[in-house]
């Protein structure tokens, strides 16, 4: 075959450091557009000290090289919206969990709903339930920075 075709996509998760709620109503309104302009993204959206990311992962990148290049530069874009945000930052770790197609449709509207799926639950629950959902072994102490 010449020619090499992918459709891989991937629900990222990540928090402002120490879940800082920095990510105000008249920020998120641009930060959500420029993340989803540093890939390939179906959907951005979280709440004040977090995001979810649905997206494409293209076949020559990696998840961690789509992730670090997603943090720092709307890290450093975030840096430039006023005195409050000079010292803002993303924590150190991630989560990014495989999606089938058939599950895009539902995942963006889980996105679209993260407001008020919020009232009721706290970012560590909703993580700690990906985790258990995808299987993955963790140590509670080093999942947070």
């Amino acid at each position: 075959m010449p020619q090499s075709l992918a459709n891989i996509l991937v629900h990222v998760i990540f928090s402002t450091k120490n879940r800082a709620p920095l990510i105000l109503p008249e920020t998120e309104d641009e930060l959500y557009p420029y993340v989803a302009s540093i890939c390939r993204a179906h959907a951005v959206g979280g709440t004040e000290n977090h995001l979810h990311i649905a997206c494409s992962l293209a076949r020559t990148i990696t998840v961690s090289r789509l992730i670090e290049e997603i943090k720092r530069s709307s890290s450093k874009w975030m840096k430039t919206k006023g005195a409050r945000y000079r010292a803002f930052a993303w924590q150190n770790g991630y989560g990014a969990f495989s999606i089938g197609q058939s599950q895009l449709g539902s995942l963006k509207g889980y996105i679209a709903r993260q407001k008020e799926h919020h009232r009721v639950k706290t970012f560590e629950e909703e993580f700690r339930e990906f985790l258990k959902r995808y299987q993955i072994e963790y140590d509670d102490r080093y999942v947070w920075d």
